[in-house]
């Protein structure tokens, strides 16, 4: 809350500034009823002349509407908005001004000179008030209506006069803050010398509470500001009064209510406070944010609740998200052919956060069904238990494969709510697969049946700003996948494969983003290694313009045939142009990359495609669309590639 109180010798409404704070003009709230019973009786004196509509003679403080250039009073005339003098004030009393002006919003439709008039003065009210609210105490607005050009010209010429500042500023009660008072006083922010400027104090208030629930007192109680200003010294002084109450620690998980998804204990392995430590409001809101993350909370009210003179538990009071989703998806991509795809989920299957997804699709290149349970947040935050198992026909232009697969893995994961540094999964995997691929040399068909087991890791680490949307920093990861293989004989392999990507801004509407992907297969020959599990390349994850697979080593029939190493690198320009709104963005971009026999990549050889992406920037990220072309086309090679994707290419 912030109060102003004047003393003696000046005069000074309060009201004005206290609408001014909250967007209002004061003129609106001043003007007395008029007497219903008394229709004919003299208009009540509100401070302002009334208009003479029979008149011509202009108001005291008003330019003279000449009889020659204009029709007659009452005639609606259409008119035109000008305000000099806040240059140098602030862009905010302008923008409210804009926002509530009465003579911007009937700007549109006409009206006679009388209703201008009105308009006007009630703007200048208006805008009195923004710039005493703002600091400026002996703000001086004048309005003046002339013709021009065929319409009238409405003029408000602002003298803002002074800016008014703090001499003295006191904030009392922080004694008890165990040695927090001063950390306190600076996030209040307000000092001496600071302008007398509602939105500062208001936002100081803010501020202060917001620090004082993060440093332990939940309970704390901020008094509004009182704020005395002095027109004779041009200035003013504040005094805050704050109840800090005392400082306290977390205690347990309270849990209400019968409905509610999860037990006290479950509630506690998403929070990220345990009992003892200091109270932190900011730990309360990210508990609140990862409930309903869990997609089973579509609600959640986080109260804490004293316990004894040091402690508080936190009484969560839930209510429940629908648990199943039947989902569907249908689509066309260059290189896959139709496809379409069911799943039913039920989030909660197995308690808690246990969700069990049957899975089927139906497509030109692949048939699969298919089963997973994740478990959510597992032991702990944010760490996800996945167990999968797989069946599944793939038919593409390197090999054809009739897989079963059963699978592991436990992932810590990163989202939009935490954006991790750090994340890791590690798991196992046991494949039965059938596989058609071409002898290289001859191009005969052979079906071959492996057997694998593998354990792969992943470990990696963000330094960019934004999850699906980076615009500076840098990303790194490494995936490495022991495997045996129990096909001809018993061997033992390793797939490794690093990931790097780096964004640089330059100014607001341009970043340059480039990724390089390296990896490799050592200990076993390329004719020995399952073809599913060798690298490809091709496509909108991959080298944009070309097809799924069409990069790389083909056997004398021109079909691709994998390799045991690849290397790929992508470099594009993010634009986002002004216009509309900067909800648009362009995104010319270059890819290149090659597959290659042997263990490690050479760097030879590159395939290079190019082409032009469209990003619309939606609340929940860009969605984007690229369209690219292979350079330097060999025949049979997709002329144009097409790829639909939410978020940037990487």
């Amino acid at each position: 809350m912030f109060g102003v109180r004047m003393p003696q010798r000046s005069a000074f409404f309060v009201a004005t500034t206290l609408l001014a704070a909250i967007g209002c003009p004061a003129s609106a709230q001043e003007a007395p009823a008029l007497d219903p019973n008394s229709p004919m009786a003299p208009l009540p004196d509100i401070g302002i002349p009334w208009p003479d509509l029979n008149s011509r003679d202009p108001v005291e403080g008003d330019a003279p509407i000449s009889a020659a250039q204009t029709t007659e009073v009452g005639d609606d005339q259409r008119y035109a908005v000008e305000v000099e003098g806040l240059k140098g004030i602030g862009g905010e009393v302008e923008s409210r001004f804009d926002a509530l002006s009465v003579l911007e919003s009937g700007a549109s439709k006409p009206a006679n000179v009388a209703q201008i008039d009105r308009r006007a003065r009630d703007d200048a009210e208006l805008l009195s008030s923004l710039l005493r609210a703002a600091g400026y105490y002996d703000a001086d607005v004048s309005t003046s209506v002339a013709p021009a050009g065929g319409r009238l010209t409405v003029k408000l010429t602002v003298d803002p006069g002074p800016l008014y500042r703090f001499t003295d500023v006191e904030v009392t009660g922080l004694a008890p803050t165990a040695g927090k008072a001063d950390k306190l006083r600076k996030a209040f922010g307000v000092k001496v010398d600071t302008p007398v400027d509602a939105d500062t104090v208001v936002a100081g208030e803010l501020a202060l509470r917001e620090k004082l629930g993060r440093e332990g007192f939940p309970f704390a109680k901020v008094a509004g500001s009182e704020v005395v200003v002095d027109h004779e010294t041009l200035a003013a002084t504040l005094a805050l009064v704050v109840d800090p109450g005392s400082l306290r620690k977390f205690g347990g998980i309270r849990v209400a209510g019968k409905k509610s998804p999860f037990g006290a204990k479950h509630v506690q392995t998403i929070a990220r406070f345990r009992p003892g430590e200091t109270y932190d409001q900011a730990m309360v809101d990210d508990l609140r944010r990862g409930l309903i993350a869990t997609g089973l909370v579509s609600s959640v009210t986080l109260e804490p609740v004293a316990v004894g003179v040091d402690a508080v538990d936190i009484k969560a009071t839930m209510e429940p998200a629908p648990k199943r989703t039947i989902a569907g998806e249908v689509g066309y991509g260059t290189g896959e052919g139709f496809r379409v795809e069911t799943s039913w989920q039920n989030r909660d299957l197995i308690h808690p956060e246990g969700a069990v997804t049957f899975r089927g699709v139906a497509g030109t290149k692949e048939q699969s069904l298919g089963t997973t349970l994740r478990m959510g947040n597992f032991t702990e935050r944010d760490v996800v238990m996945n167990s999968r198992f797989l069946i599944s026909h793939t038919n593409l232009a390197a090999y054809d494969a009739n897989t079963v697969e059963l699978g592991a893995n436990l992932e810590r994961q990163t989202n939009i709510i935490w954006q991790k540094k750090w994340t890791y999964s590690f798991g196992a995997e046991l494949i039965a697969s059938s596989e058609r691929d071409f002898v290289a040399t001859v191009g005969i068909a052979q079906r071959r049946t492996f057997f694998i087991g593998a354990l792969p890791g992943t470990l990696a680490y963000d330094g960019s700003d934004d999850l699906l949307n980076p615009t500076r920093g840098f990303r790194l990861s490494a995936r490495l996948s022991p495997e045996v293989s129990f096909q001809g004989g018993t061997f033992a392999y390793a797939r490794a494969q690093i990931d790097s990507s780096y964004y640089q801004p330059f100014g607001k509407r341009l970043v340059i983003a480039g990724r390089v992907r390296v990896g490799g297969i050592a200990g076993a020959s390329r004719e020995d290694i399952a073809p599913s599990r060798l690298f490809y390349s091709g496509g909108g994850g991959s080298v944009r313009g070309f097809g799924y697979q069409e990069i790389g080593p083909r056997n004398v029939l021109d079909q691709p045939i994998g390799g045991r190493s690849l290397a790929e690198f992508s470099i594009e320009a993010r634009v986002r142009p002004k216009a509309f709104g900067g909800n648009f963005g362009i995104v010319p971009f270059l890819d290149g990359g090659n597959i290659y026999s042997t263990a490690y990549p050479k760097f030879t050889g590159l395939r290079l495609g190019a082409g032009l992406g469209l990003r619309y920037y939606s609340s929940f990220g860009p969605i984007r669309i690229d369209v690219g072309t292979p350079l330097a086309r060999r025949p049979g090679e997709t002329p144009v590639a097409v790829y639909v994707s939410l978020g940037q290419a990487f």
